[in-house]
């Protein structure tokens, strides 16, 4: 905890005993919404009105209000740390030229008065004007004159400010930090990043505050760009969701992204791909309206009617104050969800941060594991639930032995022995992961778990947040990602200036066939912070070998650090691309997902970006794949015994015509954090052959299709039928031109 939060803890709330009256959304709900979806709309507007600002860091906007009907206190130390908590109250609410005027006039009364005020309150005082300044500049450049090169690492081109008093204050601030602390090392970062933002790094940076940005090997990836405002996609919200699937049975693949808070501006959005360059919001139409919030979402068919549907995930991180309920949305077939959580039998008031959909039994329906997070006296026990088939599940965590209590930030199924049976990974914060391997059936028909991370060596990191099984060497053995979430606010700088982080690593951990793994993270060349918030893995360059982009950040406003991405080049080592690829983003990164968007076979990204301060909003990105056209193939799944999407399925893709040439992949949508299709984009790497595809499905039959032409959809069938899928390329619109409205986003939360 810095020591901004630590005293806005400890310092003056604990005295705070007031009642705020609670808002109310006023939704047009629209003549479609059913009950069970208006029902779900007005849970989420009592868990909004229910929430507690004396305790909740994030209901910035409700905190300010409080502390401004408060009586001014006599005490003097108490009336400065009034005063310094609305300023910094009215910076997190995003209002971040009041916060600029309140805080110096402040600075004025400490400077007329140093004797009077409490030292912290001083230091605290020009920490946050800094900030603020910094803030400002970010607003006023990056998000109201926002353009492709915006705050993007190096940040050059469009993305240099031209509104200059923001980072200019936040330079002569950060100078003044340093040279009463020079041991600060956030502050020497953030200093730098003004500088960048100026186009004066490295130049013009005092040589005793130069943090030179990394050396990456040239020429290892095309830049992708961004181009969400000229398809309406640039969402303005704070951290969410972002799933990228059919949802309409178009072909096209649509996007669904969240934003994580309870107000009106944390909408659920719904973008349909027209096919012909542009997307339209369809939220309203589809029957979404009022159905807000959520940190995370992950999609499967589980009516096996052919149509994703998605679970919504609430309430991470809040602890008891994270009573919100998750939402199960079901994909009616013509544009339009319902809410049916209740009628599911998933309907509780737990924090929520992961979840996975796997078929554990292999009966043909696709079952649900439910990651809660339990601290302190909050009991929040995670959940598997079996489908029954008929539209309902059942709780079976007991019977089967899956007791994966603890702070859940992760959950991962994968069939690590390669025995048709799906293993699930959890990972937890603040305690050893777990390893859930598949027992399979007894004599009655009972299905078990037993827990071996341990013996399988994947129990760290300690705090750790995204995973994913991968074959990311192309063996045919899954093997396991899992991040870390644990770093010192100095530690972008320490990196940067070769010096030894303080924070929680990664770990990649490399299947050995026979139930254990082997921690290859520092010969793989990722013994490196990635305090991911959100991340996934796709195939920048069509290898064939996964590479992963990863979204950072903090709960805090001096949490600017580049996402980071990682290119796999197929020897068992990863390259960082974060700076040729243009991909690193300074703020807040979240969910990811890739997809081939406008099917001209490369893997587009569409990251949710924005923090967790209601004032720390950023718009949505919608990155373009500019890498050279290797060839590839697209395959999509159709289950009869097995699910219908095939997820879970393993897929082994052969050249016919160069032996040797072989590549895996797994019907899954991703990491833990963002969610890209259920179809599978397998890149080839130059091959132009035909191909040769077998699917081990599920129900554990395999089928065989050869002769597939490249460059191509194929939809596979457990039937054992492939059938080319008639989806040519399209571009996408640069003219403005497109199918949604600009300016309708989600506010600034001030």
């Amino acid at each position: 905890m810095n020591a901004v939060s630590a005293l806005f803890a400890g310092l003056f709330f604990g005295v705070m005993c007031v009642v705020i009256a609670g808002c109310t959304h006023g939704h047009d709900a629209g003549p479609k919404q059913p009950e069970s979806t208006l029902e779900m709309v007005q849970l989420l507007a009592d868990a909004y009105k229910a929430q507690n600002p004396q305790v909740n860091p994030f209901l910035n906007s409700r905190r300010l209000a409080m502390l401004e009907s408060m009586p001014e206190p006599r005490n003097p130390t108490d009336r400065a740390a009034r005063q310094l908590y609305i300023a910094m109250e009215t910076l997190f609410s995003g209002d971040s030229e009041s916060a600029i005027t309140k805080l110096e006039a402040l600075q004025a009364s400490v400077t007329r008065n140093p004797a009077g005020y409490p030292p912290e309150i001083a230091r605290l005082v020009t920490d946050l004007t800094a900030l603020a300044y910094l803030r400002l500049g970010e607003q006023q450049n990056c998000e109201l004159n926002h353009s492709a090169a915006s705050c993007l690492l190096p940040i050059q081109g469009d993305g240099i400010h031209q509104l200059t008093r923001g980072s200019e204050g936040a330079i002569r601030l950060y100078t003044h930090i340093l040279a009463r602390d020079p041991e600060n090392l956030q502050a020497r970062w953030l200093l730098n990043v003004a500088y960048m933002t100026l186009g004066q790094h490295p130049g013009q940076v005092p040589a005793q505050w130069l943090i030179p940005l990394p050396e990456e090997t040239p020429g290892l990836l095309a830049p992708f760009t961004d181009i969400a405002p000229q398809l309406g996609l640039d969402v303005n919200a704070l951290s969410g969701g972002s799933i990228a699937d059919d949802f309409t049975g178009s072909g096209f693949i649509d996007i669904l992204t969240s934003s994580w808070g309870l107000r009106p501006a944390d909408q659920l959005r719904f973008f349909v791909n027209n096919g012909d360059g542009t997307f339209t919001d369809r939220t309203r139409e589809a029957g979404l309206e009022g159905i807000i919030g959520g940190l995370n979402m992950a999609q499967a068919d589980f009516t096996n009617n052919g149509f994703p549907d998605v679970f919504i995930m609430r309430g991470a991180w809040l602890g008891s104050d994270g009573r919100h309920p998750n939402s199960l949305l079901r994909n009616n077939g013509d544009g339009t969800f319902t809410d049916v959580t209740r009628e599911a039998g998933l309907l509780d008031f737990h924090p929520t941060g992961s979840i996975a959909w796997a078929d554990f039994d292999n009966d043909g329906w696709t079952d649900l594991f439910v990651g809660h997070e339990q601290q302190g006296t909050e009991q929040a026990p995670s959940r598997l639930f079996r489908n029954n088939g008929d539209g309902t599940f059942t709780d079976v965590s007991r019977q089967t032995g899956l007791i994966a209590d603890g702070f859940v930030k992760g959950a991962v199924w994968g069939d690590i022995s390669n025995n048709g049976l799906q293993d699930l990974y959890v990972s937890r914060m603040g305690e050893p992961n777990l390893l859930f391997v598949n027992q399979g059936a007894d004599e009655h028909g009972r299905w078990t778990f037993v827990e071996q991370s341990a013996q399988a060596g994947v129990d760290e990191p300690m705090a750790s947040f995204t995973s994913w099984f991968w074959d990311f060497n192309q063996n045919g053995f899954e093997d396991l990602f899992v991040s870390g979430y644990f770093m010192d606010p100095g530690d972008t700088a320490r990196e940067y200036l070769g010096m030894e982080p303080l924070g929680e690593r990664p770990r990649l951990y490399r299947n050995n066939g026979d139930g254990t793994f082997t921690d290859i993270t520092q010969e793989a060349g990722l013994w490196k912070l990635m305090y991911t918030m959100g991340a996934n893995f796709g195939d920048f360059n069509n290898s064939g070998y996964p590479d992963m982009y990863l979204g950072t950040g903090d709960p805090d406003l001096q949490a600017l650090m580049p996402n980071r991405a990682f290119l796999n080049q197929g020897d068992g080592r990863f390259a960082e691309v974060t700076l040729q690829s243009r991909l690193g983003h300074l703020q807040k990164g979240h969910a990811v997902s890739f997809a081939d968007f406008n099917h001209n076979g490369r893997a587009d990204i569409h990251a949710n970006i924005g923090g967790a301060l209601e004032g720390d909003n950023y718009m949505n990105a919608f990155f373009v794949n500019q890498a050279a056209g290797e060839n590839w193939v697209s395959l999509e799944l159709r289950g009869r015994e097995s699910n219908r999407a095939g997820l879970g399925a393993r897929i082994r893709v052969e050249a016919e015509e160069e032996p040797g040439f072989v590549r895996f992949t797994t019907v899954r949508s991703g990491g833990s954090f963002g969610a890209s299709p259920l179809r599978q984009h397998v890149g080839l790497a130059g091959y132009s052959g035909s191909i040769r595809a077998e699917v081990r499905w599920p129900s554990g039959q395999v089928t065989v299709h050869e002769g597939l032409a490249p460059r191509q959809h194929w939809l596979l069938d457990e039937n054992g039928d492939a059938q080319p899928l008639n989806r040519p390329a399209f571009a996408y619109r640069s003219d403005g031109q497109t199918g949604a409205a600009h300016g309708n986003h989600a506010g600034h939360g001030h």
